[in-house]
């Protein structure tokens, strides 16, 4: 069959590469048109409780992820010269487009009691001017004996200062955000610069557009470099400038073929599919090699270059095939978890890969046969006699030390599976960024000042109309639920309707902040008039009235209480988010509130349930991928001694991979569980093409094992050498990321595949020499 295939290509070869050349133009005007995706919540199924919850949380009472915090640290805020430059960065801040509000100390509102007219009046403390030194110092002495801001808009231990830049959520949702965010981001550098301050940066814009832009900018520098890098061992190795630039252009192909995969399909570039174009040059260069070996081993021995075109696809189409299909598996069973991130990133990976095979197939033998046939300087490397010494050695070895080998594998194996049994699962928001990165830095200026600014909702349902500001009790339940949280390290003040009840309260009491202080039954009587603004078209409706409907919906029936707290990590905030939810149940009880219901969401919850999802997801890809890796060796094989076989020296690398990940403190998070499929795919070929060449050549051989095993070993092994090198090289790229989970990506895989090209060149030719029966 594959001979005649191979015939086929040659006699078709004209019209062939026209239909690729075409298609592959086609994929490329989708690949222009791919896109930057903006959601970073879709790592939960759409049809998950929590997603559903946080979807409603945000129709209701909008974005919960759209203000980005600007921090500054002196003791000096009230000197004129620093106060009035960082009003100024406020009023700049706010006339750019997309910002829809800005938050800080210097439009920092006072409500302030009118016996005249029973209303509270909302006052800015410091006005929207150029203000001398005795009018900062006259607002300030205001402004710090207002409980509300405290440790909301400044820290009064730590001398911290926060501003809060809301930007447009439409916009959020757009590429537009990155021009916003990267003006707010110099404009705030450029205050610290003048004023010479440090100045700290985070939020959630912040972070997702800053993780946007460079993993646009990592995606194009690892394409360049795996291109590169593939050039420079393809030219050392083949010494032909042709052979070289024929297998550039097939993984060229094969990039644009991915990018316009995930054109077609509707995806767009997320974190994890942005690593599929490098990952397709990595892994479509041994393609090409081996065709290219297989073509020169047979030119060597017939010198014709059409019979050895044919016998290339003879020999290598099966081989190659089920190779493709292999590594695709470990790619495309990601296809069968339940978070859509990785259902794009397996669906986009595992078929382009197997695409990947059919470019390789129609055109590397097509241009092949109009180019002259290779001169001996590019078939030097079959004799290459560093490389034959080598496997030399290890024919030795696996011949005379096979007890040895079998005792050293068990001991790594023990030692290993002790190593797995220290592992961890943990993730944070920011989890891939070094400690040293100032996006973490920024962050945690904030986490030590204001203990965070990550969003968590907690949304109060007392099923009743106005059950939220016509009941005391729930108002006092819902005090209590903040004031527990407050206890908790690591989460900041809660804002809610009780806090702007408080304010009023001090308002109404002249401004005494001893009276910041939940109003009681009698307060609320004499302060109603007070808090009524129907008909007040002013200020106090605008600012008061405003800041109160954003902590409760129309009908006041729910009310919100917004949270920011620290980057604690998957391991710690499921606890903390147990407590707050046991303390609510406890508090809005039905013999306390019949009916009543209190929901924790927003996107720190949403990231314990989706870092939970992709976890148990690629957990179970790692099953799928063996189990249908197996399947295939099964059918290739038929015999299950060999799939058992072939499945040994491939555990093994991934055993002592997990096993290193516990000994050095590597914990599994979505980044290095990534690293286990995709190695047992790519991997697996080595043992393919090793055991196919094996198959092979028994028949040659009399079905004597141990010249089978010799002759597989030199005739497969100076290929299997140098893909290995190809394969360990591009993962190596991937170690100059700014990520950490990326670099752990590519040092991880390229140990997993160190380890792999040795037990398949030396344990595998031990265990078929000790244990395969052969039936002739």
């Amino acid at each position: 069959m594959w001979e005649s295939l191979g015939r086929f290509i040659l006699k078709y070869r004209i019209w062939l590469l026209f239909i690729l050349a075409a298609l592959t133009c086609f994929m490329a005007y989708h690949a222009s048109k791919v896109e930057l995706s903006n959601d970073f919540s879709r790592a939960i199924p759409v049809n998950n409780r929590k997603y559903k919850d946080y979807q409603e949380f945000r129709k209701k009472f909008g974005e919960d992820g759209n203000l980005l915090v600007i921090g500054i640290q002196t003791n000096k805020i009230f000197e004129a010269k620093i106060f009035n430059a960082y009003a100024s960065l406020l009023r700049d801040l706010k006339k750019v487009n997309g910002v829809d509000d800005v938050i800080a100390m210097p439009t920092a509102i006072n409500l302030v009691k009118q016996p005249e007219t029973e209303k509270l009046k909302a006052d800015t403390i410091f006005a929207d001017r150029l203000l001398t030194q005795a009018e900062i110092d006259s607002g300030s002495k205001t402004f710090l004996n207002l409980p509300f801001y405290q440790n909301l808009l400044y820290n009064p231990v730590t001398h911290a200062w926060l501003m809060g830049v809301r930007i447009n959520k439409d916009l959020m949702a757009s590429k537009a955000r990155i021009g916003i965010v990267n003006t707010i981001n110099k404009m705030a550098d450029e205050f610290g610069k003048t004023n010479g301050l440090p100045v700290y940066i985070s939020g959630l814009p912040h972070i997702r557009t800053e993780l946007s832009v460079r993993i646009i900018r990592e995606m194009r520098l690892f394409i360049l470099a795996s291109i590169i890098l593939s050039a420079i061992i393809l030219l050392l190795f083949f010494r032909s400038f042709s052979a070289m630039f024929l297998s550039l252009t097939v993984v060229m192909f094969g990039v644009i073929w991915s990018f316009g995969t995930i054109e077609l399909l509707g995806y767009k570039i997320s974190v994890l599919n942005a690593l599929i174009p490098p990952l397709i040059v990595v892994i479509g260069i041994p393609n090409c090699i081996y065709f290219l070996n297989k073509f020169h081993t047979a030119y060597n021995l017939t010198g014709d270059k059409k019979k050895s075109l044919v016998a290339m696809v003879d020999r290598m189409g099966i081989v190659t095939l089920f190779c493709n299909l292999a590594a695709a598996i470990g790619f495309a069973v990601f296809a069968f978890t339940q978070s859509q991130i990785l259902k794009e990133f397996g669906i986009v990976a595992g078929s382009n890969i197997f695409v990947l095979f059919f470019i390789s197939l129609v055109f590397i033998p097509s241009v092949l046969s109009f180019l002259p046939p290779p001169k001996s300087r590019q078939t030097k490397y079959l004799d290459s006699r560093g490389l034959n010494r080598l496997l030399a050695g290890l024919e030795r070895w696996s011949l005379n030390h096979r007890k040895l080998i079998y005792g050293v594998s068990i001991v790594i194996i023990a030692v290993s599976i002790m190593g797995v049994t220290r592992l961890k699962t943990i993730g944070y928001i920011v989890d891939d960024l070094p400690k040293k990165d100032k996006l973490y830095t920024d962050l945690h200026f904030f986490d030590a000042n204001f203990k965070g600014v990550m969003p968590l909702e907690i949304v109060v349902d007392t099923k009743k109309k106005y059950g939220v500001t016509r009941n005391l009790k729930n108002l006092e339940r819902i005090d209590s639920l903040a004031q527990f949280i407050v206890t908790i390290p690591d989460i900041a003040k809660p804002l809610s309707i009780v806090e702007g009840l408080k304010f009023a309260k001090q308002a109404f009491f002249d401004g005494d902040s001893t009276n910041y202080v939940l109003p009681t039954q009698n307060d609320l009587l004499g302060m109603s008039e007070y808090l009524n603004f129907r008909g007040d078209s002013g200020s106090a409706r605008s600012s008061f009235a405003k800041l109160i409907s954003t902590f409760v919906d129309s009908t006041k029936q729910q009310a919100r209480i917004s949270v920011s707290m620290a980057d604690v990590g998957s391991k710690r905030l499921p606890h903390i988010l147990d407590s707050i939810q046991k303390r609510a149940d406890q508090l809005f009880n039905p013999a306390n509130c019949d009916s009543c219901k209190v929901l924790l969401t927003g996107t720190s919850v949403t990231f314990v349930e989706g870092n939970r999802y992709i976890i148990h997801g690629l957990k179970d890809s790692i099953l799928w991928a063996f189990l249908l890796i197996a399947l295939c060796m099964l059918y290739l094989f038929r015999s299950a001694r060999i799939l058992v076989c072939s499945l040994i020296p491939n555990i093994i690398p991934l055993l002592i991979t997990a096993g290193i990940m516990g000994w050095v403190g590597i914990p599994l998070k979505p980044s290095t569980v990534l690293v286990f499929s995709v190695a047992l795919g790519i991997a697996i070929d080595v043992t393919i093409r090793f055991l196919v060449n094996y198959k092979q050549e028994l028949p040659r051989y009399n079905y004597d094992k141990k010249r089978t095993v010799i002759e597989t070993i030199h005739s497969t092994g100076i290929s299997i050498l140098y893909t290995s090198l190809v394969l360990i090289a591009g993962f190596i790229i991937f170690c100059f990321s700014g990520f950490d989970g990326t670099k752990a990506l590519g040092w991880l895989t390229s140990l997993t595949l160190i380890t792999a090209t040795f037990t398949n060149l030396v344990l595998l030719p031990s265990i078929l020499i000790s244990f395969v029966r052969i039936k002739k």
